[in-house]
């Protein structure tokens, strides 16, 4: 399905959009050191009950997922690049933490992800595959606009990717999300211009581009969630939602909060 909303639920999205990056926002401040991934989905949980939101995750059992997520947030340490359950590990100093968050409130949902080393340590190479992944997401953005093509976004975010050296995985990528989490249509990490649907105002995207740093294949962990790097190389993932509008692409998901 292909949703296209309405101005007042456009609206609706922008406050989903900023409740989702505000909360990535806290808990990248609270990663610290010593920091237990489960304390970091316990805290997501509250912030998002005070919210007066729902998570899009604790129910969500998708064909390549075992059964319901169960938890609030995807938190994804060094090999581990997307739908990292959470689970029993502290942080060590120099971890890579990819932070993936959806939400719905009012009846519509946004998603974001936002990857950075913890601690002191900031490993050159890790801190290139992050700023490689916010670089396509900027260039995706920049390409998505009224009468765009999906190919146009693909193609902008492979480009950087590729020209960086990376790998590019196409299995997951952006999707339209609007009422539900997961819609129509897919926007891959890399792809051909001038190809796809045709954006229109009204529709809004999730664009995330993702790598890991030599090899474009997955391994699923034993919880049936985690996707890590085939070669247990290091990962960084980078998400906004965006709305296309009449005059180009708004991103949804920058905090209020700084």
């Amino acid at each position: 399905m292909i949703e296209i909303l309405t101005p007042s639920e456009v609206d609706r999205a922008r406050e989903t959009g900023a409740l989702v990056a505000d909360i990535l926002q806290a808990m990248k401040t609270r990663a610290t050191v010593g920091t237990n991934l489960l304390d970091i989905d316990q805290w997501t949980k509250e912030m998002i009950t005070e919210a007066g939101a729902e998570s899009c995750y604790v129910d969500y059992a998708p064909s390549f997922g075992r059964g319901p997520f169960g938890h609030y947030i995807c938190t994804g340490v060094n090999d581990a690049v997307l739908h990292g359950l959470p689970h029993n590990y502290t942080l060590a100093d120099g971890d890579l933490l990819t932070l993936d968050l959806a939400v719905v409130k009012n009846g519509i949902a946004a998603d974001a992800a936002i990857s950075f080393i913890v601690g002191e340590s900031q490993p050159a190479e890790s801190v290139a595959m992050i700023e490689a992944t916010e670089r396509a997401l900027a260039a995706g953005i920049a390409a998505a606009g009224p009468n765009a093509k999906i190919g146009d976004v693909s193609y902008a975010i492979g480009r950087v990717l590729i020209d960086a050296g990376y790998p590019v995985n196409t299995q997951f990528g952006g999707h339209g999300i609007g009422s539900t989490m997961h819609q129509d249509p897919h926007v891959p990490n890399t792809g051909r211009p001038g190809r796809g649907f045709k954006l229109r105002p009204g529709l809004l995207l999730a664009l995330e581009p993702w790598i890991m740093a030599d090899t474009d294949e997955l391994v699923t962990d034993d919880d049936g969630w985690t996707l890590r790097s085939l070669t247990g190389c290091r990962t960084a993932h980078t998400e906004h939602t965006i709305a296309i509008t009449a005059d180009g692409a708004e991103i949804l998901t920058l905090p209020t909060q700084k």
